[in-house]
């Protein structure tokens, strides 16, 4: 099927699928939402590919979801996000949408430049691999004035210390940073990142697809057993809850009244660079 804002090629034996929403950051809208899934379904039946790199256009990997389709726009007659259970009935419509890189036979690798926040890290999260550029910016500012994050899968890739200490305060990790607590594999010069992922999805191109097939699900498999699963049910329900929030109702009338832009700007200002280091004091 054409795309509009994403881009799908196979180069080899890998599936590049490429967020291409480069003037909006590649923030999630629920279109390019869709067309992710159906090109995350092409890809896992194509017989020719053994794995799928997932990257973005342009100078970021994706800067969350688009805040401007808050409501989806179909009238009264539809649900909008008013009511807690219309809330939790759309989150759960957009985690189905990014599970499938969870779900989907064929290993993923994301490939991780620029800014990756919010909603952003789901999709990271999801994947089987992140290889990361040594200065992306990794991070979910939402939870200072917004919600969680409704996959919930910080826990299971940096431990619960280092998931409280970003989720608690919303600040971000550079990607070498991100790659000392396990929540990338490993970090390269931005210049080098996709010749090394090409590398890597190159190297599964030698395994039979059945056999990549088998070892991602038994590890995936793991994760549901220490209640990976029951963690991406529930994330959605939680994050509703936290939209109801005192600080989060006034956040989204900033919004609505003043635009994201300086919404952003007012929650941010106070943390000063945003940033959290592994090692050494943090910075102002």
């Amino acid at each position: 099927m054409p795309y509009e804002q994403i881009a799908y090629e196979v180069v080899r034996t890998t599936a590049i699928i490429t967020l291409n929403r480069p003037e909006r950051r590649n923030a999630l809208s629920g279109k390019l939402l869709r067309e992710l899934h159906e090109a995350l379904l092409e890809a896992d039946e194509h017989n020719a590919v053994h794995c799928v790199v997932l990257r973005g256009a342009g100078p970021h990997f994706c800067a969350g979801a688009d805040l401007n389709e808050f409501s989806s726009g179909r009238g009264p007659e539809y649900r909008g996000r008013v009511e807690i259970d219309d809330d939790v009935w759309r989150l759960e419509q957009g985690q189905r949408m990014r599970i499938q890189i969870f779900d989907m036979h064929k290993p993923v690798i994301a490939q991780v430049h620029g800014t990756c926040i919010g909603i952003g890290t789901e999709l990271a999260w999801f994947c089987d691999m992140v290889v990361v550029a040594d200065d992306a910016r990794i991070g979910f500012p939402p939870t200072r004035d917004l919600g969680t994050p409704p996959g919930s899968m910080w826990l299971y890739h940096c431990g619960p210390q280092w998931a409280k200490r970003l989720l608690l305060t919303g600040d971000s990790l550079t990607g070498t940073d991100a790659v000392e607590i396990g929540l990338a594999m490993k970090s390269y010069p931005a210049a080098e990142l996709e010749r090394e992922v090409m590398r890597l999805a190159d190297r599964m191109g030698l395994v039979d697809p059945h056999l990549l097939s088998a070892n991602k699900r038994i590890v995936n498999l793991g994760l549901e057993l220490m209640g990976a699963r029951t963690a991406m049910r529930i994330g959605a329900e939680i994050d509703a809850r936290g939209h109801l929030a005192p600080k989060a109702v006034a956040f989204r009338q900033t919004m609505r009244e003043h635009g994201v832009k300086y919404a952003f700007q007012q929650r941010d200002a106070a943390f000063g660079s945003g940033y959290a280091r592994v090692k050494g004091p943090d910075p102002d």
